[in-house]
């Protein structure tokens, strides 16, 4: 008797199978210089025609709405689908496609891409997934088919690589023509997704990809789960809609679903159910519920990142930051494993906005990391970057911040960071109305300082990862961890005690979890320990 339970084609492996069941019309990719391969024509071309929303703007439902944004006779595209759109720009009088601007990597935007690739039409991807078009081939080649815990859902990218032109890269500006695409990070449909926010005919567009189908809707909610029984894509998408929704668009442009005019009540509607689903799972704290605690006028803790980062907020408004790191334990995870070996992890911002709007904030005007480990830093380059902060450190960590990849040391970022002002152990220096002393701290890492102050009348020690306390558990004092392949020594973390006797500090404000008052007798405990 014959059975029939496995389906996949004789001859073809599990991963083969997924592969091109995944998409049949799998092309060659083409390389610029290299012989064009054209892919069979689909039997299943898109009908119907574009249609005009506004004077420059358009839509034509393919795979996906893709959007054509006009300027005289050349054109942008955002998401391509089939690429039937391509053949029927010239009935709108478009000669030229000028680029293609995709919001994310699955195919039903992108299948149609190696047309785009044949006609030499730039292509413009999330900076994120630039991997999952360029290296797809390879991605497919790694996928891992068992024992599989990660179900995120990058079973729809594409069969075959694709060349892009650049990468969109988070917070920037893509410009074109008379147009401005800024390029908003809105993680949740996938990990690496983005909005393009433009003003078109004079209006305030975004083009959100699969953030948002419909009011109060998206189009699928398994996309949101990552890994087994996780809830990370609805965090995501809750902080993504939350920020779109900051940006006051007039319409939204989804993928799929009809363009919304006065968008705000159906975003913050998805908000309220995304958030409900989210609380009946009990997960850890979403990204924008994260509240700070404020220590003193000019002093705020921001606890649930996924470390500890402090602003002190001077009379000017200008703030120094210890550490600034990502915005959750989540988005640090999730983040993290994400990237291929040539990316580094996304960087969402947090905290800022609230500073400026409940604690005076008007510039950041200098960072101090800690100690070199990617949680406490992976926000610095952003600050740099969007905000003009400058970053002082202590000298020891000069080299590596600026020069990531010359030692083989863990938990570094790959970003180089330009230092502009280096310390010395017990160095004192003023910022603003405040006086700092700066110590080597060693222990966790080599790496590491302590930054002492006396703030509002209270001295605090900001410590890095050198001591944690244990508040379920009192009776077990301080703690502290190794990452021995940080040039970590036997007497590391007894000169770090030292400091706090030597400098006696009323707060201890950790790397991670809450500040939290001085016990001598944990001292005591420790350095006999």
């Amino acid at each position: 008797m014959s059975h029939h339970h496995d389906r996949k084609p004789p001859g073809l492996s599990r991963r083969g199978f997924l592969q091109t069941g995944a998409g049949m019309a799998a092309w060659e990719a083409v390389a610029q210089g290299q012989e064009v391969t054209t892919a069979p024509e689909s039997t299943m071309l898109p009908g119907g025609k574009p249609v005009r929303l506004s004077e420059h703007l358009f839509v034509f439902r393919d795979t996906c709405n893709v959007y054509l944004v006009r300027n005289g006779t050349e054109a942008l595209l955002i998401d391509f689908g089939s690429g039937r759109l391509m053949d029927l720009a010239p009935s709108l009088g478009i000669s030229k496609i000028g680029w293609i601007l995709h919001t994310h990597h699955h195919r039903d935007q992108a299948q149609g891409d190696h047309k785009a690739v044949t006609e030499r039409i730039p292509i413009a991807v999330p900076a994120h997934e630039r991997h999952l078009f360029e290296d797809a081939e390879n991605f497919w080649r790694n996928r891992r088919i068992n024992h599989l815990y990660a179900v995120r859902n990058d079973f729809m990218t594409l069969t075959r690589n694709v060349p892009t032109a650049r990468p969109l890269e988070d917070y920037e500006t893509f410009r074109w023509g008379p147009y401005e695409f800024f390029v908003l990070p809105t993680p949740g449909h996938t990990i690496g997704s983005v909005t393009l926010i433009a003003t078109i005919d004079g209006k305030t567009v975004a083009f959100s990809g699969d953030l948002i189908a419909a009011p109060g809707k998206v189009q699928t909610l398994h996309d949101l789960q990552y890994t087994y029984a996780g809830m990370e894509g609805v965090d995501f998408s809750v902080y993504s809609l939350t920020r779109l929704a900051e940006r006051n668009p007039e319409i939204v442009c989804p993928s799929h679903g009809e363009p919304m005019p006065d968008p705000i009540p159906g975003i913050k509607e998805l908000i309220g159910k995304l958030s409900d689903w989210y609380d009946y799972w009990r997960g850890p704290t979403m990204i924008v519920r994260n509240r700070p605690i404020v220590m003193s006028p000019h002093l705020v803790a921001h606890h649930l990142a996924v470390s500890s980062f402090y602003a002190i907020i001077s009379d000017s408004g200008k703030a120094l930051f210890l550490d600034y790191g990502s915005a959750s334990n989540m988005s640090f995870l999730v983040f993290k494993d994400w990237p291929d070996v040539h990316d580094r992890m996304r960087f969402l911002e947090h905290g800022i906005d609230t500073l400026r709007a409940q604690h005076g904030l008007k510039s950041i005007d200098v960072v101090m990391p800690s100690h070199t480990h990617d949680d406490h830093i992976n926000g610095i380059p952003h600050l740099t970057r969007h905000h003009g902060t400058k970053v002082w450190c202590y000298e020891n960590m000069k080299e590596i911040l600026e020069n990531p990849r010359g030692r083989n040391i863990g938990c570094i970022l790959p970003d180089a960071i330009a230092v502009e002002r280096t310390f010395r152990d017990r160095e004192t220096f003023r910022w603003e109305e405040f006086e700092f002393t700066v110590a080597h701290s060693p222990g966790h890492t080599e790496y590491q300082m302590a930054l002492f102050a006396t703030i509002d009348g209270t001295r605090v020690a900001f410590t890095g990862d050198a001591f944690f306390n244990t508040p379920a558990n009192p009776d077990d004092g301080l703690r502290h961890n190794l990452i021995y392949r940080n040039d970590v020594y036997s007497d590391s973390h007894m000169k770090s005690l030292r400091n706090i006797l030597d400098f006696e500090p009323n707060v201890i404000a950790p790397g991670h979890g809450r500040p939290f008052l001085l016990n001598r007798t944990d001292l005591a405990l420790f350095e006999n320990r």
